[in-house]
């Protein structure tokens, strides 16, 4: 289907006469505002990290420029912002961002309507906010000269990528192919501008560097929900299983980790194949098994191998996702697999919490929480 057809069809054409080329802003549009929020607390502040020094002496005697050799910088740090309402509930929500993105994709929707930190919120939900390390405000190291730990040595990696439109076309799901819009489409298509505006390079990311800072987090402020999407799903599993105080997790089409030595085959995709997943402890595992896990995807992804490796990937997550659910499920785990079709939810993209019936995508998250014990206050 032709976007400028679709976005005719539905009205929005008049509305964004550059969509695709103005990065114009977007007006707010729908907005599910109910009154105000009365917050009892907010704020920001960083956890993790480490100092890194440069190689040789800081010299301030040959000149006034900025320079690396024996300076002292931190590095690997958390991002986060926070806020928690009057009569808040018990558990918080720690939302955390995927690949090419930062916190920035749970506030405002690209087209200006509340996102799942407002929507969170009004729900009595206290929220935090994270940028993982080398993302973001969390910061990056991006050094000339070679950079040693503190206490050793080791090589501050620089280097960088960034999702395209073309790719997050076909990946997130907008359309079955760039510039073409699927029938049934929730994403804003009059905000795409707005939305790719927020994307940002992706910096050597590391698992335990991000997972450790989770788990620092969850050390400050104590038992908490982590909800994930697509790539942060590895990093919230890894808290998981690594902190006492994940008391749930809710993950939004995410990658998956299964016992060391249990790992199944790459799941055989249109050309070639993809890895299912990441290898954990038995001791991780068994501690997954523990916490209430539901996996989330909206629709659109393929029920077959297509030539589109891009798209393909996702549907080979997908048959992934059931492996994962049934190993945790043998342990005695109480994982679950939710498709927003099948609750009657359709055209949901890959940010399905910014879609038009954003909404009712939070409804099965409190849903879900309610159904473990996990929304009292």
């Amino acid at each position: 289907m032709n976007i400028n057809k679709y976005l005719r069809n539905i009205g929005l054409l008049a509305m964004m006469p550059s969509m695709m080329l103005g990065g114009c802003a977007s007006t707010p549009s729908n907005n599910t505002s109910s009154g105000p929020i009365t917050i009892a607390q907010q704020g920001s502040f960083f956890v993790g990290g480490k100092k890194v020094q440069g190689v040789g002496s800081y010299d301030p005697t040959q000149g006034a420029a900025n320079t690396d050799p024996g300076q002292t910088y931190w590095i690997d740090q958390m991002y986060v912002q926070y806020q928690i309402p009057e009569n808040a509930r018990k558990y918080p929500l720690i939302l955390v961002h995927g690949g090419s993105g930062t916190g920035r994709v749970w506030e405002t929707t690209p087209d200006g309507r509340e996102g799942f930190q407002t929507l969170m919120l009004r729900r009595g939900f206290p929220v935090y906010i994270v940028d993982f390390p080398r993302r973001g405000r969390a910061g990056y190291p991006s050094f000339n000269s070679t950079f040693g730990n503190l206490a050793g040595n080791q090589v501050v990696p620089n280097r960088t990528t960034q999702a395209g439109m073309q790719w997050a076309w076909s990946r997130w799901r907008l359309g079955p192919k760039f510039p073409e819009v699927f029938p049934v489409q929730q994403f804003p298509m009059n905000a795409v501008d707005s939305f790719l505006q927020h994307l940002v390079p992706t910096v050597s990311d590391n698992a335990d560097i991000i997972s450790d800072a989770l788990v620092k987090l969850l050390d400050k402020i104590g038992p908490a929900v982590v909800v994930t999407h697509s790539q942060s799903g590895l990093f919230g599993w890894l808290a998981g299983a690594r902190s006492p105080n994940v008391k749930g997790i809710v993950a939004y089409e995410p990658g998956f980790v299964f016992k060391q030595g249990e790992v199944p085959p790459a799941i055989p995709m249109f050309k070639g194949s993809q890895p299912s997943g990441t290898p954990v402890t038995p001791t991780e595992f068994a501690k997954l098994a523990s916490i209430p896990l539901q996996v989330v995807y909206g629709d659109n992804i393929p029920k077959q191998p297509i030539p589109d490796l891009v798209a393909d990937g996702r549907r080979a997550q997908v048959v992934t996702s059931v492996m994962f659910v049934d190993a945790l499920n043998r342990q005695g785990g109480q994982a679950s697999v939710l498709h927003l079709p099948d609750v009657g939810l359709f055209g949901n993209s890959h940010f399905m919490f910014s879609d038009l019936n954003n909404v009712q995508v939070a409804d099965q998250l409190s849903k879900f929480l309610t159904a473990k014990g996990l929304d009292v206050r």
